[in-house]
């Protein structure tokens, strides 16, 4: 299920190169999207994340990961580079997300995680610290996820409320948030001992 939800949203940013009015950008004034600097961190947010929600759910296959370990290696140097690429842009965009002050900081406060657990993800593989990296490389994955999440919740929350600024706002926070708390569970009982470099 996730493999597949995350194929059909890592997918989803073709429609905004061949719509121009598509999703978010019909509730963008003009003057944003006149911007040269925001229409370039916006394609490059969603082309990078397209791409790291493509690849990254495929690191987490036990069976690639250890019959082809250059493959795990090399798509984990591309998810590193779209992952972090584009929660950068990400923390830009939110600056000017709908929704005002809150929803700008749930949207900037998801970027900040996903940039920070993916490099720390990183490091620690560097030092040998493989559960530790997993541990990391499982929180990144999991705010990479809120881009399928946020899909999910958004439209139940319009029909809720019935005013899209007020579903935007709440799932600024809702489409990050849990997924956190779910990637808490599955790595709070992960061998702590695992995380020492190896010798």
């Amino acid at each position: 299920m996730i493999a597949i939800l995350a194929t059909l949203i890592g997918l989803y940013p073709l429609f905004y190169f061949f719509q121009h009015n598509f999703g978010i950008l019909g509730n963008k004034n003009s003057a944003l999207l006149a911007s040269a600097v925001w229409s370039s961190a916006f394609y490059m947010h969603i082309t990078a994340g397209g791409l790291a929600l493509l690849i990254g759910w495929v690191q987490f296959n036990e069976r690639i990961r250890i019959s082809s370990p250059v493959m795990h290696r090399q798509l984990g140097k591309l998810y590193l580079l779209f992952a972090l690429f584009s929660s950068v842009s990400a923390a830009y965009l939110a600056i000017h997300a709908n929704g005002g002050l809150i929803a700008a900081t749930g949207f900037f406060c998801l970027a900040l995680v996903w940039f920070i657990s993916t490099f720390m993800g990183y490091t620690s593989i560097l030092k040998g610290r493989v559960t530790q990296h997993q541990k990391f490389m499982i929180f990144s994955y999991s705010a990479c996820f809120a881009a399928v999440t946020l899909r999910l919740w958004l439209p139940l929350l319009v029909v809720i409320y019935g005013d899209f600024i007020k579903a935007y706002v709440l799932v600024a926070w809702l489409c990050w948030v849990p997924n956190m708390f779910v990637a808490y569970l599955l790595t709070r009982d992960m061998n702590k001992s695992e995380m020492q470099p190896y010798s």
